[in-house]
C-alpha cells in the first residue's frame, strides 16, 4: 500500500481524530501570523480533542480542553482590547522575573495534576500527561497575553507529546504536534519580530507626544 492510499485510509478510520487534526494546524498557523480567527478555530478544535482523548485514557489531557476554551474566550478578548485604551493588544517579551514565575507555575501544575492523575484516575501515564497539560496551560495564558516566550513553553510540551501520543497509538495526532515544533519555531521568529516592530513604534509615539 502506497503511502497516500495509508494517510486517506487512516483519515476514513479515524474522522474525528482527522477533523481535530486539519483545525489544529489551523490555528497554530493562524496564530504565527498573530490572526485573531486562531481562537474560534482553537474553540472548535478543543471540542473535538473532549471526544479523542476521553476516548484515549488520556483524562488531563481531555479537561485540559475546558480550560483552553476559556482561556481562549479571555484570549480572543484581550488581544481585541487589551492595549492601552482598550486597543490591540501589542506583543511583548516576558521579563526574567516574570518568566522564572512562569516555569515556577508550570512546575507546581504538574506536581498537583500527576498527584491527581495517580489517585483519582486510571491514567497509565500521569507525570508525562500532567507534564503536558502544565506547559500548555501555562503557554496558552502567556498566548493570550501576546508575551513571546510562550512558544518555547509550546515547543517543550510538543515534544513531550509526540512519545506520549506515540504511545496512546494516537499516529495522527503525534504527527500533528511534530508538525506543530516546526511551526512554533515559525512562531517564536515571527513574534519575536513584531516584538521589535511593535516596540519601535512605541518609542516613536513616546517621542512625538514628548515633542
Amino acid at each position: 500500500m502506497n503511502p497516500i492510499q495509508s494517510i486517506t485510509n487512516y483519515i476514513w478510520a479515524n474522522p474525528v481524530e482527522s477533523l481535530g487534526v486539519a483545525l489544529g494546524l489551523l490555528c497554530v498557523w493562524l496564530l504565527v501570523k498573530e490572526n485573531i480567527w486562531n481562537w474560534p478555530i482553537g474553540i472548535a478544535n478543543n471540542i473535538l480533542y473532549i471526544y479523542i482523548f476521553d476516548r484515549s485514557g488520556l483524562y488531563a489531557d481531555m479537561w485540559l480542553q475546558f480550560v483552553y476554551i476559556a482561556i481562549a474566550i479571555y484570549g480572543w478578548w484581550n488581544w481585541l482590547h487589551g492595549g492601552k485604551g482598550n486597543s490591540e493588544l501589542k506583543t511583548t517579551h516576558a521579563a526574567p522575573a516574570a518568566l522564572g514565575g512562569y516555569s515556577a507555575l508550570a512546575a507546581v501544575t504538574t506536581a498537583i495534576l500527576c498527584l491527581t492523575l495517580r489517585r483519582y484516575t486510571p491514567s497509565t501515564v500521569p507525570f508525562t500527561d500532567g507534564l503536558t497539560v502544565a506547559l500548555f496551560l501555562t503557554a496558552q495564558y502567556m498566548m493570550s497575553r501576546k508575551i513571546v516566550e510562550n512558544w518555547w513553553f509550546w515547543i517543550l510540551g510538543n515534544v513531550i507529546a509526540i512519545g506520549l501520543y506515540i504511545y496512546k497509538d494516537l499516529l495522527g495526532t503525534a504527527i500533528l504536534y511534530g508538525v506543530f515544533v516546526v511551526l512554533c519555531l515559525m512562531g517564536l521568529r515571527e513574534w519575536r519580530k513584531a516584538a521589535r516592530q511593535d516596540a519601535v513604534a512605541a518609542s516613536e509615539i513616546a517621542v512625538d507626544v514628548s515633542a
